[in-house]
């Protein structure tokens, strides 16, 4: 847990050493972790923003990759298991919350499902752009469109629109601002940050549908 949390804490440092150590194959593994963030229920946890924030910061450092291959990946990476996710909640998206397997039951929490169904009663298709920038809500959201709360023709524009907004954003602002000295010297603090920024429309939802409960 403590090497997990230093990870995320110093994900700049790690990234950098991935470039250098896998050069060009880091396209791919930076791809595959993106991939799975967005496209597997079971693997929420994944860096996501701080992933992409620390991409673009690499890149301006140290260089090796280039910015204008690594965005087109990446957004091809997100598309990609947005739509698996979708095609999953589609297919066996409630067995998957329904199953008595301990080890789902643990991955696959209802409160997760429960949280993101919110979101859709709220915000509508908006959901799918809107949780790029939640974690948690971003993995479950394709997910939950698949089980039923949008159809595929409707869901997909607002995929590629989301994809390319969080994308962008987020790897953008590593680039021009990951190198400032502020920034550069507190990398823990600016991660813990964006954390924060992206659950908060999270727990601003928890508390109005609370507030309204009592």
């Amino acid at each position: 847990m403590t090497e997990f949390i230093d990870f995320f804490l110093h994900l700049d440092k790690h990234v950098e050493d991935f470039f250098i150590n896998y050069q060009t194959l880091s396209y791919f593994l930076i791809c595959l972790v993106l991939f799975c963030e967005t496209g597997l229920v079971v693997t929420p946890f994944l860096p996501g923003d701080s992933l992409l924030f620390a991409v673009g910061a690499t890149i301006a450092k140290i260089g090796i990759l280039r910015l204008e291959i690594m965005i087109p990946l990446m957004l091809i990476a997100v598309i990609l298991g947005d739509n698996v996710n979708y095609f999953m909640g589609n297919k066996i998206g409630k067995k998957l919350f329904e199953t008595n397997n301990p080890i789902l039951k643990k991955l696959l929490k209802p409160e997760y499902l429960q949280k993101t169904e919110a979101f859709y009663e709220k915000y509508g298709g908006r959901t799918v752009i809107m949780a790029r920038f939640v974690p948690i809500v971003r993995t479950f959201a394709p997910f939950v469109a698949g089980i039923g709360a949008m159809n595929f023709s409707k869901y997909i524009g607002y995929c590629i629109g989301g994809a390319l907004l969080w994308v962008l954003s987020m790897t953008l602002a590593g680039y021009f601002l990951g190198q400032i000295p502020i920034v550069k010297n507190n990398f823990e603090i600016v991660v813990l940050g964006i954390i924060f920024v992206s659950v908060m429309p999270a727990v601003v939802q928890v508390l109005k549908e609370r507030s309204k409960n009592q």
